[in-house]
Protein backbone atom coordinates (compact mmCIF):
# COMPACT_ATOMS: atom_id res chain seq x y z
CA UNK A 1 0.00 0.00 0.00
CA UNK A 2 1.22 3.25 -0.95
CA UNK A 3 2.20 6.08 1.83
CA UNK A 4 0.34 8.69 1.95
CA UNK A 5 1.21 12.32 2.18
CA UNK A 6 -0.39 13.69 5.16
CA UNK A 7 0.36 16.81 4.51
CA UNK A 8 -2.94 17.84 2.31
CA UNK A 9 -4.81 17.08 5.14
CA UNK A 10 -5.73 20.24 6.74
CA UNK A 11 -8.42 22.01 9.26
CA UNK A 12 -12.03 21.61 8.84
CA UNK A 13 -11.72 18.96 6.29
CA UNK A 14 -14.99 16.30 6.74
CA UNK A 15 -13.45 13.21 7.46
CA UNK A 16 -15.56 10.00 6.25
CA UNK A 17 -15.47 6.05 6.43
CA UNK A 18 -14.93 4.14 3.12
CA UNK A 19 -18.34 3.61 3.19
CA UNK A 20 -19.34 7.48 2.77
CA UNK A 21 -20.28 7.74 6.44
CA UNK A 22 -19.44 11.20 8.06
CA UNK A 23 -17.26 10.22 11.10
CA UNK A 24 -15.81 13.73 12.06
CA UNK A 25 -14.38 17.24 11.00
CA UNK A 26 -10.12 17.84 11.20
CA UNK A 27 -9.47 19.85 14.14
CA UNK A 28 -5.44 19.07 12.99
CA UNK A 29 -3.00 16.87 12.11
CA UNK A 30 -1.27 15.81 15.22
CA UNK A 31 2.33 13.64 14.31
CA UNK A 32 0.81 10.45 13.02
CA UNK A 33 -2.76 11.02 14.18
CA UNK A 34 -5.93 13.16 12.76
CA UNK A 35 -7.43 14.99 15.63
CA UNK A 36 -11.11 15.42 14.96
CA UNK A 37 -13.01 18.38 16.53
CA UNK A 38 -14.71 18.01 19.95
CA UNK A 39 -17.77 19.66 18.21
CA UNK A 40 -18.19 15.94 16.22
CA UNK A 41 -17.44 13.81 19.28
CA UNK A 42 -20.63 13.42 20.56
CA UNK A 43 -19.14 13.11 24.44
CA UNK A 44 -17.30 16.68 24.37
CA UNK A 45 -13.94 14.63 24.08
CA UNK A 46 -11.19 15.03 21.57
CA UNK A 47 -10.77 11.92 19.56
CA UNK A 48 -7.98 11.47 16.76
CA UNK A 49 -7.57 8.63 14.38
CA UNK A 50 -4.57 6.89 13.59
CA UNK A 51 -3.18 9.01 9.80
CA UNK A 52 -2.48 5.22 8.94
CA UNK A 53 -6.30 4.59 8.20
CA UNK A 54 -6.37 7.48 5.52
CA UNK A 55 -7.21 5.73 2.27
CA UNK A 56 -7.35 9.60 0.17
CA UNK A 57 -7.59 13.03 0.15
CA UNK A 58 -10.38 14.29 -2.45
CA UNK A 59 -11.40 17.82 -2.41
CA UNK A 60 -12.31 19.24 1.32
CA UNK A 61 -12.62 15.07 2.78
CA UNK A 62 -10.46 12.60 3.93
CA UNK A 63 -11.97 9.38 3.27
CA UNK A 64 -10.68 6.32 5.43
CA UNK A 65 -9.95 2.89 4.23
CA UNK A 66 -11.92 1.19 7.36
CA UNK A 67 -16.09 2.16 7.33
CA UNK A 68 -17.35 4.55 9.87
CA UNK A 69 -18.41 2.18 12.55
CA UNK A 70 -14.65 0.50 11.92
CA UNK A 71 -13.21 3.29 12.55
CA UNK A 72 -15.27 4.91 15.34
CA UNK A 73 -14.19 1.54 17.32
CA UNK A 74 -10.11 2.59 16.37
CA UNK A 75 -10.84 6.30 18.01
CA UNK A 76 -8.10 6.89 20.44
CA UNK A 77 -8.16 9.37 23.41
CA UNK A 78 -5.92 12.12 24.13
CA UNK A 79 -3.22 11.32 27.11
Amino acid sequence: MAEHDHSAIKEDMIVVGADGVHIGTVDHLDGERIKLTKADSGDGKHHYLPAGLVAAVEGDTVRLSANAANAVDLFEEAE
